[in-house]
């Protein structure tokens, strides 16, 4: 734990769950994307859905959605600037099954549509975890530089993977692994220690049975 663990993130208030933690699911879904959306459907969970239009919530979410950081001034006027740049947002409330209390499942498209689903909680002081992508388990913090690799279920995939990024030396401090079933798809989420460049990343898409990369830096 460090003092920014205790005293919490730069933010506009009032909640740092409800309303930094918010901004950073927003992003992190709008880095996803990979380029500006123009709709987004919200559903909130929990305490989110009780509390939002009291903690701005909505607010926190469309304007890390419109990629605004935790302390940016304009969170206060973000649905208002949503409608002015044309992104339509639709907010809704319900149950998600076994789902942290402050939890938010985001789905974007863009103007070309495209589209990425995620599920994301604010789990305390700012700090976010990204728990599905797309219908896919995956476990990300937005605290280190993050790959997200959707490849075929095959032999070898992982060992080329991370031999990558051995060579770039990358070290790696948080792995998961999902496939819907064997020899199917599946996603490796890799967090690794420090800063790269997109030059890894790059090398990744060319491997064999690798059908994207996505890097994420911090968040």
């Amino acid at each position: 734990m460090n003092v920014f663990d205790i005293l919490g993130p730069v933010m506009i208030g009032p909640s740092s769950s409800h309303t930094a933690g918010a901004a950073r699911i927003g992003r992190i879904t709008l880095a996803l994307l990979g380029s500006p959306a123009v709709k987004a459907h919200i559903l909130l969970h929990g305490s989110f859905a009780k509390t939002y239009k009291g903690h701005g919530t909505d607010k926190a979410l469309i304007a890390g959605i419109m990629g605004m950081a935790t302390d940016d001034p304009r969170i206060r006027q973000a649905p208002e600037l949503a409608k002015e740049q044309g992104l339509a947002v639709e907010i809704e409330t319900g149950d998600i099954d076994g789902a942290h209390p402050n939890t938010a499942q985001i789905t974007l498209t863009d103007a070309g549509g495209r589209s990425v689903c995620l599920l994301g909680s604010s789990v305390g002081g700012g700090n976010i975890l990204v728990t599905e992508i797309n219908g896919m388990e995956v476990a990300v913090t937005g605290q280190q530089t993050t790959l997200i690799v959707l490849h075929r279920d095959a032999p070898g995939t992982i060992a080329s993977v991370t031999e990558v990024m051995a060579e770039a030396g990358a070290n790696i401090c948080n792995f998961r692994l999902s496939r819907q079933k064997r020899g199917g798809e599946a996603v490796m989420t890799i967090e690794v220690d420090g800063t790269f460049g997109p030059e890894i990343n790059e090398r990744i898409k060319t491997l064999d049975n690798v059908f994207s990369s996505i890097m994420l830096q911090p968040i």
